[in-house]
């Protein structure tokens, strides 16, 4: 048996057990072998029918029959009876008392009982047992369990994830007859012996019995760590050639002075954080370098990110390429593209930069799929002006544009620039090298990196799925930014919370809704969670709540322009409350909004909350977030509470992953991670272990098809999978 065999090949499976197969992504024996459990039961504490004793606390796991229901002779109390066989024995159950217990269970139902074995020697039976319903026994009759006698020890069982048409115990069963077939011998490990002494791994060989059949709970610990550390591995090294495809290439390497970026900061309404200071510097280190950056820049909303971006994108623009000098500071300068996720957004950093540039004879571009401008404009130098896009275009194209903001019509393959040395992507942080060189065109140079975040990202996650990006915090909050004031309301804390936002309107300021769904749920597909949608709690706010304010709504099936439109008058206050679906947690800056009430709260990460409550910290009037949950769970409240103690989102974030997984957080199909690569990035010196071994391996071996084929083999078959949307 060759692990690149089709299960077929050697087992009869019916069609509808390959379609079961199918959907689980397995075909082949190395697919099969890598479907690993998802958990394991211990089983040590069943008994042997046959081994049970009088006076014997017994758990049983076997098959109920013979259920009836009788008067005892004497006392004509009701009874309901039955039996319970495992394969060893038959023994007799009874219940007194509870003659519709017969009744509830059925012969033939897999069951564990658990109770007390009475009666006399020869005539055993377990009284008034509980009893557990169960899909299928942990293990068949007749087997390892009941064969302790013969010295093995199988006391965990593993339980796999299944699909309907196949059984965990079918994957337990195949698993094993594959090892049976000799598959194991066949075995070629791809991770180098030195990195698994190194940190006590077993070879794959041992791993997959450890992990499919353990003897003991350290031994499918020790597997499972493997194939965490084997997984997250793959992906390092993979992030690691991406790594060294940027550092080989050539790119433009320039100094800025000190000097020179105090004199465009000095001019800013505010002094910049530490944490700012840092990362500029680390940035301006970056550009002086040989190769070309490659820059994650996270930070909380309102921690100050278009400062820095705009504080580079200066350095950038006011540096000479290599070829030679121009005449004029407009021309033959470096070029920086500024890409946002949405139109609107566009604008609004078009806006800042004007803002901070306006002193300085440096040219701001801004396209997007509505238009294009310019500033400034000739007739009137302190106002952008409408171009056509082809002006537009043949100006970056000759240099005479240093500095050209847009939404992904950036991209589009008539946008060409003379000299694009730098790239700050916001909010759209996978963005690779292909798109760097597509973005330079038929520059063989290629530019900086710098992707700016306000998503709060646990560490793990970020060295696993960013590992190829170096990653710079803004921990700090700019001075004078007041802390939002964060409540978790629950039932009957909603007329407190209104009357609150009531005199906030009154007091001038704006407020957000933020509901989980859009719409009411069909009423013939009620749906169990009682959860508010938008067009709903828009409608009942301006009928009962809120009679007097201007409410307006705004969610994802809305057309982009739409939303452009609503968010311009919520920013214009023409719209006093802005009832939303999560669609704003990106979004544009209103800093006249002080309130957000986000209904539904327990459905959101915190993370999520976090990004939520960021909306309205962006003016000088203090912020209040009142998170609304109907839920009793303590959990609930736990997690919830969280966001009235973090001190920031990457606290938040870390919590999260404790809370409610990172599975939940980010999705496997986002990241590319198993379920087992998610629990593993709960790991941080296992992930920092997988990072150093892969960079390492990929700078002392180049040529990694040659030197180790398998781990290349593994990593291409990575793909895309890993990048996120």
């Amino acid at each position: 048996m060759q692990l690149s065999d089709t299960l077929t090949d050697h087992f009869r499976i019916d069609t509808p057990h390959q379609k079961a197969l199918k959907r689980l992504g397995i075909e082949t024996v190395e697919q099969l072998l890598y479907h690993l459990p998802a958990r394991y039961e211990d089983i040590s504490d069943i008994q042997s029918v046959g081994g049970l004793e009088k006076g014997q606390d017994a758990v049983v796991y076997g098959q109920l029959g013979g259920l009836k229901t009788r008067k005892a002779w004497r006392s004509k109390k009701p009874i309901a009876e039955g039996w319970i066989e495992d394969g060893s024995a038959r023994i007799k159950i009874m219940w007194f008392n509870q003659p519709y217990l017969a009744k509830m269970y059925s012969d033939g139902l897999y069951v564990k009982v658990a109770g007390k074995v009475t009666g006399s020697e020869d005539k055993l039976y377990i009284a008034n047992p509980e009893v557990e319903k169960l899909d299928s026994l942990p293990v068949d009759r007749h087997d390892s369990i009941f064969k302790g006698a013969e010295g093995l020890d199988d006391t965990i069982y593993p339980v796999y994830r299944e699909s309907k048409g196949v059984t965990s115990k079918w994957f337990y069963h195949t698993t094993l007859k594959c090892f049976e077939k000799g598959v194991l011998d066949t075995l070629h490990d791809p991770i180098p012996e030195a990195i698994l002494q190194r940190y006590k791994l077993p070879v794959l060989k041992t791993a997959l019995v450890w992990i499919h059949s353990p003897k003991k709970a350290e031994h499918a610990e020790s597997a499972r760590k493997r194939f965490a550390f084997e997984e997250v591995f793959y992906i390092q090294v993979q992030k690691a050639i991406e790594r060294a495809a940027v550092s080989a290439a050539t790119t433009y390497s320039f100094k800025t002075s000190k000097e020179h970026v105090a004199e465009f900061t000095d001019r800013f309404p505010f002094t910049l954080t530490k944490a700012q200071d840092k990362a500029v510097g680390e940035i301006l280190r970056d550009f002086g370098g040989n190769h070309a950056m490659s820059r994650l820049l996270e930070g909380d909303v309102g921690s100050g990110k278009t400062a820095v971006a705009a504080t580079t994108a200066y350095a950038v623009a006011t540096s000479r390429p290599p070829e030679g000098t121009g005449t004029k500071i407009e021309f033959g300068n470096l070029q920086v593209a500024y890409m946002a996720p949405t139109e609107i957004l566009a604008k609004q950093h078009f806006e800042s930069f004007i803002e901070l540039f306006k002193h300085l004879p440096i040219q701001i571009g801004l396209i997007t799929g509505s238009g294009c401008l310019k500033y400034p404009s000739k007739t009137n130098p302190n106002e952008p002006t409408k171009i056509s896009k082809a002006q537009l275009l043949k100006w970056v194209k000759n240099g005479e544009i240093p500095i050209l903001i847009g939404t992904h019509a950036l991209i589009y393959k008539s946008v060409e620039f003379k000299h694009l040395a730098y790239v700050i992507i916001d909010e759209q942080h996978r963005f690779g090298t292909n798109q760097r060189k597509a973005l330079a065109k038929k520059d063989a140079r290629i530019p900086h990196l710098l992707s700016m975040t306000a998503t709060p990202i646990p560490r793990t996650l970020a060295l696993t799925i960013y590992g190829d990006l170096d990653i710079t915090l803004l921990d700090q909050m700019p001075k004078g930014r007041k802390p939002v004031i964060t409540k978790v309301v629950g039932p009957g804390g909603q007329k407190e919370m209104y009357e609150h936002v009531q005199s906030e309107l009154e007091a001038g300021r704006q407020a957000y809704v933020i509901c989980p769904r859009i719409d009411e749920p069909d009423p013939d597909k009620q749906s169990a969670l009682n959860l508010k949608s938008v067009k709903a709690e828009a409608a009942r706010l301006k009928k009962d709540v809120f009679k007097n304010a201007r409410i307006a709504v705004l969610h994802g099936k809305m057309k982009p322009a739409e939303k452009d439109t609503v968010m311009q008058q919520f920013l214009d206050h023409d719209i006093d409350i802005l009832v939303a679906t999560s669609v704003v947690e990106v979004g544009v800056n209103v800093p006249n909004a002080t309130n957000i009430i986000i209904e539904g709260a327990e459905r959101f990460g915190l993370s999520q909350l976090h990004q939520l409550r960021g909306r309205v910290i962006r003016g000088t009037y203090q912020p209040y977030c009142f998170a609304v949950t109907d839920s009793k769970s303590d959990k609930t409240r736990e997690r919830l509470k969280a966001l009235t103690t973090a001190k920031n989102g990457f606290e938040l974030a870390e919590h999260d992953l404790t809370f409610r997984g990172s599975g939940e957080l980010y999705g496997q199909k986002q990241s590319g991670l198993s379920d087992l690569g998610m629990e593993a990035i709960k790991n941080l010196k296992l992930v920092e272990a997988a990072r150093n071994e892969a960079q390492t391996l990929v700078r002392e071996h180049p040529d990694l098809s040659h030197d180790f084929p398998l781990i290349a083999h593994k990593v291409s078959h990575l793909g895309e999978t890993l990048h996120m949307e």
